[in-house]
């Protein structure tokens, strides 16, 4: 008797925790990645470039274009990948592939994750082979960035109507601006290490560019700091209930990780910003190279490399973090993880507080980055002074050409 029911081909066994924890930071590395260096290229780079030559430019804006489409290609099978770990039946990247606007919320989420990141390598790609002409270089940057970041905010963005329609628009926004600065903060570093590499930048452009280069990042990774910094206190606030729970849940716990790589971040960023950066201003400005080629090439990359392998891992805890540490612990209590909480309700005392921090964080980067910028100019001037004297001894002693004769001046 034939059979009258196909059967169902059975699904593939799930990865392991430790497969979908990487095919999980693939996807936010190459999603977040391209909006970052085609910002850092926009922001950073060109402004940067303009002020050498327009070699330089040419030279900066396709290395950093040729690096964020691929990424952006990258991008698709990473999310694909991604996508094929919630199918339950059948091939899973197909089930994924089908997935893509099949009528759901999700699934249009889903496909326009994927349309946009390919429509923002198609928009990036002629400044990455020069096959645009020079006066579209900033319109193609910005056309695909906002590509890439619609790209990203898919990741976020409901794929449902709720009832609190205000409340959901809050956190989606707050969840935006966490992804879009850490994007900047990771594109940056990444654009940084790029443009280090010999061959990009002639050595005669090095100093007018990188000094003007590291500036500018500087405010921008200011800028990124503050914002993932207070949406992190919004996220924090929503999701803990005290210092007490980030020990006794695994929540808890994955956060505490993240906030101690943000921490080792941020202090690497400090000493950039006090240390670093004021010396190669004063490299710079007492004309010196050699001193500012060792410091750009050995030591900044380096620092550079370090903070760009740290935000690598806050990625690769992020994925980890799922449900809150106000429901596992409830759960815990309870003996059942069937429990689930209501959201958090701000008060008049919540928005007090929050202003507040918004206030005091604003404050902080705000005179961290004039007193650093005044730090700079101060070495900056003790450099030009000592090089006048030095630059005058120097006139003084060489020796001077007459009539095809060399000899000292005052010899007689």
């Amino acid at each position: 008797m034939p059979t009258l029911l196909a059967a169902v081909p059975a699904a593939p066994p799930l990865p392991s925790p430790t497969a979908a924890t990487a095919i999980a930071w693939a996807a936010w590395l190459t999603l977040m990645g391209f909006p970052g260096l085609v910002a850092f290229a926009l922001v950073t780079a060109d402004p940067a470039a303009r002020r050498v030559d327009e070699g330089t430019r040419h030279a900066v804006t396709t290395r950093l274009s040729r690096c964020a489409v691929l990424l952006a290609v990258l991008a698709v099978p990473a999310v694909l990948a991604d996508l094929a770990q919630d199918a339950t039946t059948g091939s899973r990247y197909s089930a994924a592939w089908h997935s893509l606007y099949d009528g759901t919320g999700a699934g249009l989420l889903a496909g326009l994750e994927i349309t946009l990141v390919l429509l923002g390598a198609v928009l990036v790609a002629p400044l990455a082979v020069r096959a645009a002409p020079h006066r579209w270089r900033r319109g193609l940057l910005v056309a695909g960035l906002v590509a890439g970041a619609a790209a990203l905010a898919t990741t976020k963005l409901p794929a449902e109507a709720t009832d609190d329609l205000a409340r959901t628009c809050w956190k989606t926004a707050v969840w935006l601006v966490h992804l879009w600065f850490g994007a900047s903060w990771l594109g940056g570093l990444a654009g940084l290490l790029v443009l280090a590499v010999p061959g990009v930048i002639a050595p005669g452009d090095r100093g007018a560019f990188w000094s003007a280069a590291i500036r500018r990042f500087s405010a921008v990774a200011m800028t990124g700091v503050g914002a993932i910094a207070l949406s992190g206190l919004f996220l924090y606030w929503s999701h803990v209930d005290g210092p007490s729970q980030l020990l006794s849940t695994l929540y808890g716990r994955t956060l505490g990780v993240k906030i101690v790589l943000f921490g080792a971040l941020l202090l690497l960023g400090i000493a950039n910003q006090f240390w670093l950066h004021p010396r190669i201003e004063a490299a710079r400005a007492a004309g010196d190279t050699r001193p500012l080629r060792t410091l750009l090439l050995r030591r900044f990359p380096a620092v550079v490399a370090v903070e760009l392998v740290l935000i690598l891992a806050i990625l690769l805890v992020a994925p980890m973090l799922h449900g809150s540490a106000r429901e596992q612990a409830v759960q815990s209590a309870a003996g059942s993880t069937t429990v689930h909480l209501p959201d958090k309700q701000a008060g008049p005392l919540t928005w007090v507080l929050g202003s507040a921090e918004t206030l005091a964080v604003l404050a902080v980067l705000i005179a961290g980055y004039r007193v650093s910028g005044r730090i700079a100019r101060r070495r900056a001037e003790a450099a030009r002074r000592t090089a006048r004297p030095a630059a005058g001894r120097g006139a003084r002693d060489r020796p001077v050409v007459s009539g095809g004769t060399r000899r000292s001046r005052g010899s007689g």
